[in-house]
């Protein structure tokens, strides 16, 4: 069983805010959000698929949430980075209070009709939103929904993640993408990681204001985002 790493002292809980989930409370709070994937040595050297594991920490490295994903030996292996997932995020309680689920689904972009989605639920069993890729040419693009498949937000990134010692950022946008009133950024992990393993780091920033529901979103787009474009191994990165 995984736990949090040590360092700063985690975030103390906030008072129940209206609205907001049961765990989800730490989000009101905070504007920044640092995603970190965990080295898998195992993974390393033998070159099998394993379960990712990721710590969420606040801008000051409080940890906030601990990440695991949910599968079997055999769906690592024979679908890698394109496998349906199950991704559990527990509070510094252990307490679940985000499960993200990724259906199984063609991901070559000639097929429109088989677009990635990603569903949030918050408690368990109860979506708060959804995260549904947009068909482009050439651009990455998300809409983020709410609990009503309303959409609520757009995210955008640029069509190559060649992101050569630099950061790679995908803009969150208002649905007209006229404004930006976010970022997830994939973040340059130095050279070794970013050579010799497929972990990735990631930045997260939102409106304070926000609401929590669609932080969390937010958030779980940032998993969607890291399968599909930067979970291969580096020798097979183009």
């Amino acid at each position: 069983m995984y736990t949090l790493p040590s360092g700063p002292p985690p975030m103390p809980t906030p008072d129940r805010r209206a609205g907001c989930p049961p765990g989800l409370e730490y989000l009101t709070q905070i504007n920044q959000l640092l995603v970190h994937q965990k080295v898998e040595l195992l993974e390393m050297v033998t070159g099998w698929e394993t379960n990712n594991v990721y710590t969420v920490t606040n801008s000051m490295g409080q940890p906030v949430f601990l990440a695991t994903e949910d599968n079997n030996f055999f769906v690592l292996q024979v679908w890698g980075p394109s496998r349906p997932f199950t991704i559990r995020l527990h509070n510094n309680l252990g307490q679940e209070v985000l499960t993200l689920t990724r259906p199984l689904r063609c991901s070559l972009c000639c097929f429109p009709c088989c677009l990635q989605e990603l569903e949030v639920q918050s408690p368990h069993g109860n979506p708060i939103g959804y995260v549904e890729q947009i068909w482009h040419p050439f651009l990455r693009k998300f809409t983020i929904l709410n609990e009503r498949k309303e959409p609520q937000l757009r995210i955008r990134g640029r069509c190559c993640d060649c992101g050569c010692m630099s950061d790679i950022v995908f803009e969150v946008t208002s649905l007209d993408e006229s404004e930006v009133v976010g970022r997830i950024c994939k973040q340059w992990s130095g050279f070794m990681q970013e050579a010799f393993t497929d972990a990735d780091n990631f930045g997260i920033s939102f409106p304070m204001d926000l609401d929590v529901k669609m932080k969390a979103v937010m958030l779980g787009a940032c998993f969607l985002i890291d399968f599909m474009f930067f979970e291969h191994k580096p020798q097979d990165r183009q």
